[in-house]
């Protein structure tokens, strides 16, 4: 347990920060499930639609930095790749 006033209040600070960046993760792990779950369906505007959405939380989760910018640009790129195996 922390002794000092300061060190408490990092405690707190953490525990939203953490809340936060689990939500934010959370939320951008289902958008790409529902990108690669529609792929699997082999629906086609599904997967687009699915796809338009996730890629822009993508990028936003990596700029708060909740991830790292190349791990966002993988994921993206590996959706794409992804959704265009349907054309």
């Amino acid at each position: 347990m922390a002794n000092h006033k300061s060190a408490v209040k990092r405690n707190r600070q953490n525990a939203v920060r953490q809340a936060r960046n689990t939500h934010i993760r959370t939320g951008m792990r289902n958008l790409v499930k529902q990108v690669r779950e529609a792929v699997t369906a082999g629906d086609k505007e599904a997967a687009q639609s699915a796809f338009e959405k996730a890629v822009p939380y993508i990028a936003k989760t990596s700029a708060k930095g909740v991830i790292h910018k190349a791990t966002a640009s993988r994921k993206i790129s590996r959706l794409t790749k992804l959704v265009n195996t349907l054309d």
